[in-house]
């Protein structure tokens, strides 16, 4: 392989010089200036291309930093993570996003498998590298933690179907999508020149795939760690403090993102509480107070290790200053190596028990130095669903006379109430009994029919509420009589459609077309208020039953 680190106008003389007279088959270019900035650099990133695929040879880059494993190592940037077979695999479109990203995780004890930084991925792109590590995983000694960057999802279907693969072969992900909101859309576009996606199409197509969607830096680092330690359901938590402060803080972050930190019984707290210094609290945070030494956290943990209600446990221990604590954070290794349920270090004293910390770290621990930034990073963890099943659910849906009516619509734009409820009706989908008429005569013959009460809309205007075109609860032929005649004479009506009332929470359904995503379904709280309380959940097509 050979690295590229000169300006951009010459990469591609030497990528064709290397590639033929030296047989060179992998590039890695880290020099930028192509298609991220300029017209002119896109047509030097195209050439480069085409000189790979006529020669055969693989492309990282260009505007990366590098590849990063136990076997090769192409990036020169600070700082460089500990490497072990345990660590994570880590992808990311942008170069010095992944700088600050090792950064952080660097920090936490977060140790690395491989770091790929693929910068305009032109042939090697995020999901290149997922699709590679999918085909070839091997669960006896690859990474089983995917970190991702991601600027761009140029191929979601690619995406999709290797973090769902690798998922269900005991992988976990987790994912920051960078240019979200309309100006991030912007930004990512100038950095990568990525056509930045619908924000619920990246929502819908991460939790199909079961990928854990993170927001920041921290985030994203703090999941990884999270990762790293062993497996575990419910949301049962004890925490063991020597602080009351940062333990209340943790229980209120942890209730508020759904999870329980539950009161020990009465027997368990009596006798535990005989065991610790007098004036420790064991209600659950369990305080052993500041001057708790590690013989006490010791006891504490094993106390909640047998306590069938508790899921993990969460060990905050820091220091005044006064003292040294490397006896504790033994105790803290041993607990960690002999305990089955998982346990959280919250180590918050990075600077002035730094030596102790570093010890910790050294052992291949993490630490989570912030309590609520840990509580905060778990709620997306316990919020994402498994992968959905890639098998189209039909449940009795007629697609034969789904396909004709669907053909048989001439023009775009709105289609008539009478072919909405064909197309419902295919599907199976209950309907409330309805009629669309000009005429008054027919509209009170079907309320007669249905039975009072009934409602009235206007048909032809598109909101009908706004331009008063909605009347509900009418119970006499008067009233409807009336109705009708009103909405006859609102702007745009061809007609007025009635429908028997009927009670119940109010829902909406739609879906939207996203370019490469395929259909976003979407569904919430219906009625007027859907834009006012953006109460919307949305799914990639097609939908599971569970989904």
């Amino acid at each position: 392989s050979f690295i590229l680190v000169v300006a951009a106008r010459f990469c591609p003389d030497y990528v064709e010089l290397l590639a033929k007279e030296k047989q060179t088959r992998a590039f890695i270019i880290i020099s930028a200036g192509f298609g991220e900035e300029t017209e002119a650099g896109a047509k030097l990133e195209q050439r480069i291309l085409d000189l790979c695929q006529q020669y055969g040879a693989s492309l990282i880059g260009p505007n990366c930093i590098g590849l990063l494993n136990r076997f090769h190592h192409s990036v020169f940037t600070q700082p460089i993570p500990k490497l072990s077979a345990s660590g994570v695999d880590f992808i990311s479109s942008s170069g010095a996003t992944a700088v600050f990203i090792l950064e952080s995780a660097v920090i936490k004890g977060l140790q690395f498998n491989s770091v790929w930084s693929v910068g305009n991925g032109k042939q090697i792109g995020i999901e290149t590298v997922l699709e590679y590590m999918d085909e070839h995983f091997d669960a006896a000694h690859d990474s089983r933690v995917k970190l991702l960057y991601i600027e761009n999802i140029a191929d979601p279907d690619k995406l999709l179907y290797d973090a769902t693969s690798l998922i269900r072969k005991g992988c976990r992900i987790a994912a920051i999508k960078a240019g979200s909101s309309e100006s991030g859309s912007r930004a990512a576009s100038s950095h990568t020149g990525a056509i930045a996606s619908s924000d619920a199409a990246v929502e819908a197509l991460f939790r199909k795939a079961g990928i854990v969607r993170c927001f920041g830096r921290e985030e994203l680092t703090t999941v990884g760690c999270i990762f790293t330690l062993p497996r575990f359901t419910g949301k049962n938590f004890a925490i063991i403090t020597h602080a009351g402060g940062p333990g209340v803080m943790l229980t209120d972050a942890l209730s508020k993102g759904g999870m329980q930190v539950p009161p020990l019984t009465k027997a368990v707290a009596d006798e535990l509480k005989a065991k610790l210094l007098p004036g420790s609290s064991v209600a659950n945070p369990i305080d052993i107070l500041a001057t708790g030494t590690a013989e006490h956290l010791g006891i504490a943990i094993d106390y909640c290790e047998q306590m069938d209600d508790i899921d993990a446990i969460m060990v905050i221990f820091g220091t005044p200053g006064l003292v040294q604590i490397f006896e504790v954070y033994d105790v803290l290794h041993e607990k960690i190596q002999q305990c089955k349920k998982p346990i959280f270090p919250i180590l918050p004293s990075i600077g002035t028990a730094g030596p102790e910390v570093q010890g910790f770290l050294k052992r291949g621990h993490v630490n989570f130095c912030d309590e609520v930034t840990l509580a905060t990073a778990l709620t997306p963890i316990m919020k994402t669903p498994e992968p959905a099943r890639f098998e189209v659910e039909l449940y009795g849906t007629d697609i034969p006379r789904l396909h004709k009516i669907i053909s048989s619509i001439k023009e775009s734009g709105y289609v008539s109430p009478d072919l909405v409820r064909e197309i419902l009706s295919c599907a199976g989908i209950p309907m409330v009994p309805e009629l669309v008429s000009t005429s008054k005569d027919e509209l009170s013959a079907f309320a007669e029919k249905v039975g009072y009460p009934v409602v009235a809309k206007v048909v032809g205007p598109v909101h009908k509420s706004d331009v008063g075109g909605v009347a509900l609860n009418i119970r006499s032929k008067e009233v409807l009589a009336a109705e009708f005649d009103r909405m006859m004479q609102i702007p745009g009506a061809t007609a007025v459609m009635g429908q028997r009332m009927i009670k119940g929470t109010e829902l909406f359904i739609g879906a939207k077309y996203e370019e490469r995503f395929g259909h976003v379904v979407l569904g919430g709280l219906g009625g007027i208020f859907v834009e006012v309380l953006k109460d919307v959940s949305s799914g990639l097509a097609p939908l599971s039953y569970a989904e």
